[in-house]
């Protein structure tokens, strides 16, 4: 089997044996056995273990799976779906895939449309890519990162980034001439009823018009709503999700951590974009 993966060696296809990645170079990566590859050089790795942890992708997890982001999730495999209308078959790439909770569904929607596409999701984080492929099959995940994507050049019709670091090159690089980039970042409001619990002087996110080299904005739409978190572990799971969790004094960090509700407002930008034709 074959895939959008490259060998991050020398750039050749990979193909999928039953326990490796190999391509014609020689070059093999072994299949985990949850069923990933891990695809990051380690000239590419910052730390000894990059990305989240084992217990912040559980704590993720659970959360998600609580349904609070659903409304997100419905959304933008309906924008995929419409972006990838005419393309029977198409190569979808999730950048920054972490435990696969949109990958999946993609798929699933993408099958459920008429389509046989051939998903594959990569993120730094092993812990993150470990639990995605150990739950949800009929997937290619990859260990990686978004600053060195193990994809060839024009080889993907969609690539989908969901509050993933963003790397314009190397998302020019692999998608095909007309094929779409679908986004999705924080609207000014996201979470803002977290940060009043955080800070002494709550904040909006900003809101930016944002070009990317190569591709032209087709659409830009907020997705939008407000949430009640009625459990404590639930709570902490949505901090850790969040750059807060990094940089929130203690002081804030302790306040939200003593509620056992919190209610916030949501949002979420989907901004698709459409890549240009080369010369």
């Amino acid at each position: 089997m074959s895939g959008l993966f490259t060998c991050p060696v020398c750039g050749r296809p990979l193909e999928r044996e039953e326990r490796t990645w190999a391509c014609k170079k020689g070059h093999s990566f072994d299949v985990a056995a949850e069923g990933y590859a891990y695809l990051l050089p380690p000239n590419k790795k910052h730390s000894k273990d990059p990305g989240d942890t084992r217990q912040m992708v559980a704590a993720r997890r659970a959360f998600l799976e609580a349904g609070y982001y659903e409304p997100f999730r419905r959304r933008l495999c309906e924008l995929a779906c419409e972006a990838l209308q005419g393309v029977p078959a198409p190569a979808v790439l999730d950048a920054g895939c972490g435990e696969g909770w949109y990958t999946s569904a993609l798929l699933d929607t993408l099958h459920g449309a008429g389509m046989t596409p051939e998903l594959c999701g990569f993120d730094i984080s092993k812990s993150a890519v470990r639990a995605a492929a150990k739950r949800h099959k009929g997937i290619a995940f990859a260990v990686a990162s978004a600053f060195s994507i193990p994809a060839a050049d024009a080889s993907a019709d969609l690539v989908v980034n969901v509050f993933a670091p963003i790397v314009p090159e190397e998302l020019s690089r692999v998608a095909k001439p007309g094929s779409f980039l679908l986004l999705a970042i924080p609207t000014p409001r996201h979470l803002y009823g977290m940060k009043e619990i955080l800070y002494e002087k709550p904040y909006e996110n900003e809101y930016r018009e944002t070009t990317y080299p190569g591709f032209s904005l087709v659409r830009r739409e907020a997705v939008t709503g407000e949430i009640t978190v009625n459990s404590p572990e639930h709570i902490e799971a949505l901090f850790s999700m969040t750059p807060y969790y990094w940089k929130t004094p203690r002081e804030g960090a302790e306040r939200l951590r003593r509620l056992s509700s919190l209610h916030t407002e949501i949002g979420f930008d989907f901004l698709l974009y459409r890549r240009e034709d080369r010369p």
